[in-house]
């Protein structure tokens, strides 16, 4: 398999899950917003829209490899931040294995960021 084929199963892999929350939370903004406040999330009612903007563009820039390196760091340090304010308890095993997932995800952003989208991409096509 090549490598470019590769990078864009990666792509299609990391960006599922974001696009997928990001789409589910416009169902749910007052519910979101109620549950980043009971976080100590800053000015939850914006913030919530960003988190939105950030997993649904950010998602689907991934997805066609466009801005992908800007949009990997974006997503990466979205990872880590929202899976210590959200999952990081190390009294409870599961909420752990879930940050543990988020350090996991932001790893594969950041190695996608290095990498590149690859030559099946739209950023390929741009330069």
């Amino acid at each position: 398999m090549s490598t470019n084929l590769q990078l864009l199963i990666g792509r299609v892999l990391l960006s599922i899950i974001f696009i997928m929350a990001g789409v589910s939370k416009l169902g749910a903004v007052a519910g979101t917003a109620g549950y980043m406040a009971s976080m100590g999330v800053p000015l939850p009612s914006i913030s919530v829209w960003l988190v939105i903007a950030l997993e649904i563009l950010g998602g689907v820039a991934i997805l066609l490899g466009v801005f992908t390196r800007y949009a990997a760091w974006a997503l990466a340090a979205f990872c880590v931040a929202s899976g210590y304010l959200g999952h990081f308890q190390p009294e409870d095993q599961m909420q752990m294995t879930s940050f543990m997932k988020n350090l996991a995800m932001a790893g594969g952003f950041m190695a996608l960021a290095i990498a590149g989208a690859g030559a099946l991409s739209i950023d390929a096509r741009r330069a």
